[in-house]
């Protein structure tokens, strides 16, 4: 497979393994504020009418208006409130169910200040906390009607009861996902995968990676590829995604070896082949140092828990 076959982002989404997104239609008018910290679920709000402010653990407080779609990937300590949020000791607000699956936030009269579509989705990934670690930690996408369209769709789904409604709810889910990642890009997210691809020159070290993870990369090898001095690449790829290069190509291998011990029967000597280890020993060690339990143990816990 080429390069240019390889798709990093999809590969990573699809490892996460997005479970089936709660979504709703939401109004609010007056001061309001709500938190959420839950570590193992993604959120995302496509804004109708009207604006609303969000906030996330280490990013600055961003304001939505209408068309805006927004993702945080993994929805611990993040807060969405009023434009002018209640004063800081006020207690949060409850939402209240309305008829027809709708909630209301703040004042439970009058026309909306807002009208939004939000969504939950759960990470079901048991590497969920690197994966997540290589997307923005916020993200903010304008004027995008096809992410609005797939919530839409994501939203229609959730409140059908037809076959198959869990499977397709989870591969939109993993649309919506992409999308909005890739759509994002160049537009100042902070560092990680998506800006890694935005980089022209990173972007094809990043691929050759997840193309040939069992190939002995070197730092010199890969800026070669990437057509830059050895110095500047590593200074680059750091700044850009995050990460040192082999940091990011060991946590990469390690996605994939508990991919595999989870999902199939294969010995441990042929997880170790397939993700570029030349011993079943040398994985062994890096794998319980990465992981804190040899493979053999990792995958009769995860047997057990099937």
């Amino acid at each position: 497979m080429s390069p240019e076959q390889v798709d990093p982002l999809a590969e990573v989404v699809a490892l996460l393994a997005p479970g089936a997104p709660h979504t709703k239609l939401v109004t609010a008018r007056g001061p309001w504020r709500v938190r959420r910290s839950a570590p193992d679920q993604l959120f995302y709000c496509v804004v109708l009418d009207g604006s609303l402010r969000l906030s996330a653990a280490g990013h600055d407080p961003i304001i939505l208006e209408k068309g805006d779609f927004a993702l945080v990937p993994s929805s611990s300590d993040f807060v969405a409130s009023s434009v002018v949020p209640p004063p800081k000791r006020a207690p949060d607000t409850m939402p209240m169910a309305l008829p027809g699956g709708e909630y209301r936030q703040g004042l439970p009269g009058g026309e909306p200040d807002v009208r939004m579509l939000i969504g939950y989705g759960v990470v079901q990934s048991p590497d969920a906390s690197l994966l997540l670690s290589l997307l923005p930690r916020l993200l903010r996408v304008r004027g995008h009607e096809r992410l609005a369209t797939l919530v839409r769709l994501a939203t229609d789904e959730a409140r059908e009861r037809r076959p198959a409604r869990a499977e397709i709810l989870s591969r939109l889910l993993e649309v919506i996902l992409i999308e909005a990642l890739r759509s994002s890009a160049g537009t100042g997210a902070s560092p990680g995968l998506v800006r890694g691809l935005s980089d022209e020159r990173l972007a094809v070290a990043i691929r050759r990676m997840h193309e040939r993870p069992t190939h002995p990369w070197t730092v010199a090898e890969l800026a070669k590829k990437s057509g830059l001095s050895r110095s500047t690449f590593f200074e680059r790829f750091n700044r850009t995604v995050g990460v040192a290069p082999m940091e990011y190509l060991l946590g990469w291998r390690m996605a994939l070896a508990k991919d595999l011990l989870r999902k199939s029967t294969v010995t441990v000597a042929e997880v170790a082949d397939r993700v570029g280890y030349g011993s079943a020993s040398t994985f062994s060690v890096t794998f319980t140092r990465h992981v804190g339990m040899p493979p053999a143990q990792y995958a009769r816990s995860h047997a057990a828990a099937g």
